[in-house]
């Protein structure tokens, strides 16, 4: 999924039926930056943050503000505003997919019950709001939280259900799945 791509799914505002009580938040990072002006240097801070109900909506924001909770504040309604609605199957994903955004790439695999999150850093977090419990990552290329991050939700915007490529390809569910249409009525 190129740049662009990503930025057009996410800019696209849906309203989602969220209960904002149940979202959780969780800091991924918080960078120190100063801009050298004439009078000397002027210091903010940036944050990071994602936001998840642990029910299959997740989404991520970006703040920028003098004071670190304010731009914690700032990246959390930036996050609210970008709240997606994912494909899972259970606790899991349901296909193995890659997601890329930049130099970072993040592979996702469906795992079985009791597996838990294999990750790490950014993507664990990702993961943990999203509530999905089953998953094995591998984060390739870039360790940069932001692209990191931004791979992670390009690979979880192309998730589809067995029931939407059917409906694409004008087939059955149990044929994408390769089952022959006779044994799933039991005429065999």
């Amino acid at each position: 999924m190129s740049k662009q791509l990503l930025r057009d799914s996410l800019a696209v505002r849906r309203l989602l039926e969220v209960n904002l009580s149940e979202l959780k938040d969780d800091v991924i990072a918080i960078n120190r930056v100063t801009k050298v002006v004439k009078g000397g240097k002027n210091l903010s801070f940036s944050a990071l943050v994602v936001v998840g109900d642990s029910h299959g909506h997740a989404g991520f924001g970006m703040g920028k503000a003098r004071e670190v909770p304010m731009a914690i504040k700032k990246a959390i309604e930036q996050a609210k505003k970008n709240l997606i609605k994912l494909n899972l199957k259970g606790t899991s994903i349901p296909h193995q997919v890659i997601g890329n955004y930049g130099s970072a790439q993040v592979l996702l695999k469906p795992a079985s019950e009791g597996t838990g999150v294999i990750a790490g850093g950014p993507v664990r977090k990702v993961m943990q709001v999203a509530g999905i419990h089953n998953v094995l990552t591998k984060s390739l290329g870039t360790s940069n939280p932001h692209n990191v991050v931004k791979a992670t939700f390009a690979a979880l915007l192309s998730l589809k259900d067995a029931a939407h490529v059917a409906e694409t390809r004008s087939k059955t569910v149990d044929e994408i799945r390769g089952r022959d249409p006779r044994e799933a009525v039991g005429t065999v």
